[in-house]
């Protein structure tokens, strides 16, 4: 079985590793070139969406979910 990994960055990112197929509401891939991970917007704030580009840095996202609960 293909080891993907998704980790919560505090205050930034969904990290994603391993073997994996991003496809858009219409079931379309995007294009993720020979790259074995990626970080996926959770701020709102990317001009590259679905992708992260760093701007939850400047626009004030906060959060820090963790496995054991709020």
């Amino acid at each position: 079985m293909a080891d993907v990994q998704i980790s919560v960055r505090e205050n930034g990112p969904f990290l994603v590793s391993g073997p994996v197929e991003l496809t858009d509401a219409n079931g379309d891939a995007f294009d993720l070139g020979e790259k074995d991970s990626f970080a996926l917007c959770r701020c709102g704030a990317s001009d590259n969406r679905p992708f992260c580009d760093g701007n939850h840095r400047d626009c004030g996202f906060e959060s820090a979910e963790t496995a054991g609960g709020a």
